[in-house]
């Protein structure tokens, strides 16, 4: 049942010391605070770096050919050699594989290859590509198609072109249906691409061109040549082993020594997102340490000022069981005024730290590797939780030494 009286009685303990109470309360507050701020701050580097792989194969890994470091099968070390057409087939048979996406590019990586429409060029990216490549690629279609299998068969001089390749070279224009110039071949521009909103990129994808794969090969004389693949593990498959797998398979098939460390490179998309999975677990965890740790100093200033008040209070104690007052009513009130100031405190640096949160996000504080700042309900309710029990820590010691106090020693106390 309510007890007004009881409230009164704290209202009154906690007024006549505003100062002390005060200073009490802000290790508290600051201990909330900084929770919700640093979990907060490490949910929106999350939400930042995490994001950018939004629209990505992140169960791929991608691999090309490099110089050998090592001779073999009667060839000198420093060999360059290419994949090429009969591996797309082979790479498909290895366990574990779910998709493979061929890539050729023209100039190599990031080659700023002449293209033209009417009296204006530029150099752009230009990738001969499949259309499963979609798979791999954070990007989507606004306008027309993407390549499709047609393409393919047909050997179509079609193309896809991002966003930079429109504004420099068609400004307002509709690009769609237009013909546009390639190191001096025609293509038709069929579709437009741009990155997903949320993924990270920067100028090399919005100015790719993208063709169909097998007519870049016949136009730019790369018959029976890849340059690197895309490929993709089934669910619950570890792409580091498929990696492994195809890695081998292509020493075997290019003869190549498959212990030579430099022959083909790799990249591990599945590891690389794990790793940063692990790495802002890792955050979130410092921050509850550093904030729990802050908050248990508060609760700690608030425990040892309750002691100083049962100190003070130590003939109003004695009184109290002198004329018959329970221990129980003792304890739960020294207890529930250090739960107050702990409650009270706690509950004010949680809306200051949401608040704060909240203000950042108005304000669009936002960049490439740092996006919404938030404290889901769960993290509020545990703290909530973490509120409640530090408060009753804080009143626990103060209320066991009352109990301890003997009524006719309370009553001598000056």
């Amino acid at each position: 049942m309510f007890d007004s009286e009881r409230w009164k009685e704290i209202w009154v303990t906690l007024r006549r010391n505003k100062l002390r109470s005060g200073l009490t309360m802000f290790g508290v507050f600051w201990g909330i605070f900084m929770l919700v701020i640093m979990l907060g701050m490490g949910r929106g580097l999350s939400n930042g770096v995490l994001g950018g792989f939004e629209g990505w194969a992140t169960n791929s890994c991608f691999m090309w050919t490099q110089v050998t470091s090592l001779p073999y099968a009667g060839f000198k070390r420093g060999r360059s050699f290419d994949f090429d057409n009969s591996d797309i087939e082979a790479l498909k048979g290895v366990e574990g594989v779910d998709k493979v996406a061929p890539r050729l590019q023209l100039g190599g990586y990031r080659g700023a290859n002449n293209v033209s429409y009417k009296d204006k060029n530029a150099g752009f990216n230009v990738n001969g590509d499949m259309p499963d490549v979609m798979y791999f690629q954070a990007a989507q279609i606004p306008t027309g198609r993407f390549i499709n299998a047609k393409d393919i068969r047909d050997g179509r001089k079609v193309c896809v072109i991002g966003p930079k390749v429109i504004e420099t070279l068609f400004g307002k224009e509709d690009p769609l249906g237009k013909y546009i110039r390639i190191q001096g071949v025609f293509f038709q521009v069929v579709g437009t691409h741009l990155p997903k909103a949320n993924a990270n990129h920067d100028d090399g994808a919005t100015s790719t061109i993208y063709i169909p794969f097998t007519t870049f090969q016949r136009a730019f004389n790369s018959l029976n040549t890849v340059h690197w693949f895309s490929i993709s593990g089934k669910e619950g498959v570890d792409v580091a082993d498929v990696q492994t797998r195809a890695k081998a398979l292509m020493a075997k098939r290019h003869k190549v020594d498959p212990n030579d460390p430099l022959a083909f490179g790799g990249f591990n998309l599945q590891q690389v997102f794990q790793q940063m999975n692990m790495l802002f677990i890792a955050i979130a965890g410092l921050s509850w340490f550093v904030g729990l740790l802050t908050l248990i100093a508060g609760v700690i200033g608030i425990s040892n000022i309750m002691l100083v008040i049962v100190k003070e209070r130590t003939k109003e104690i004695g009184i109290r069981r002198s004329i018959g007052a329970r221990p129980g009513n003792i304890t739960g009130q020294i207890m529930l005024e250090a739960l107050t100031l702990t409650f009270i405190a706690g509950y004010f640096g949680l809306l200051a730290g949401v608040g704060v949160l909240e203000g950042i996000n108005a304000m669009n504080i936002e960049g490439g590797f740092f996006k919404n700042p938030e404290v889901n309900l769960n993290v509020a309710i545990v703290a909530l939780v973490v509120l409640i029990l530090s408060g009753l820590l804080a009143g626990y010691i103060p209320a066991r030494r009352a109990l301890s106090i003997k009524p006719v020693d309370a009553l001598r106390a000056e």
